[in-house]
């Protein structure tokens, strides 16, 4: 078939492209200036597409801020699930700071606004405390409790100073601080392959 994507009148794609495109606009200019005009425009859909299938920009913006948790969510889970030793585990941590997959600049910028939206729209908070609890039970096939709510900060933490910073990130320093936590903190209470919950 030829012809553009809004000559197609079966479309079972376009709800997530209308939320992909809503992430890119927010990454671009920020959630204060999202607008449905831009968003359509990026998604490559008419404006009425964007108010047909989304009940609002708050829902809009909440659902796409729900997109992009759980496409970090999969990726967080999967990096800490390819370890299969302590020493791995410490290796996957620091990859998903200083690794080019996990929290790309895009995303950071996302999470800035996320966190901002966060604080006055109580749907993306829920949303932010899920996501939370999704890190730190990838943390826990490896670590115990106390040492995953550390290990978490400093994966979320970092790549945003990076943001900010005119320097890359230390790769040594950066594991040289992970492990400083996991032994300072302990590596008892849990099983799995390096000493988490399975």
């Amino acid at each position: 078939m030829s012809g553009t994507r809004r000559e197609v009148p079966n479309d079972p794609g376009r709800a997530g492209r209308i939320l992909d495109a809503a992430l890119d606009v927010v990454a671009d200019v920020g959630v204060h200036r999202t607008t449905h005009r831009r968003i359509a425009a990026r998604a490559e859909v008419p404006l009425g597409s964007v108010t047909y299938y989304f009940n609002g920009m708050d829902d809009l913006l909440a659902q796409a801020f729900g997109r992009l948790a759980d496409t970090m969510s999969v990726l967080y889970r999967r990096t800490l699930a390819d370890a299969a030793s302590p020493a791995e585990a410490e290796d996957a941590v620091v990859e998903l700071i200083c690794g080019p997959a996990y929290a790309t600049t895009r995303e950071v910028t996302l999470l800035f606004e996320m966190y901002a939206y966060a604080n006055h729209h109580p749907e993306v908070g829920v949303t932010m405390r899920a996501w939370l609890l999704r890190s730190r039970e990838s943390l826990g096939l490896h670590f115990p409790e106390p040492t995953c709510r550390a290990l978490d900060a400093l994966v979320e933490g970092w790549p945003m100073h990076r943001a900010f910073d005119d320097a890359p990130l230390d790769r040594a320093l950066v594991a040289a601080t992970v492990h400083a936590v996991v032994t300072g903190l302990g590596t008892s209470g849990g099983g799995g392959p390096s000493g988490g919950a399975a």
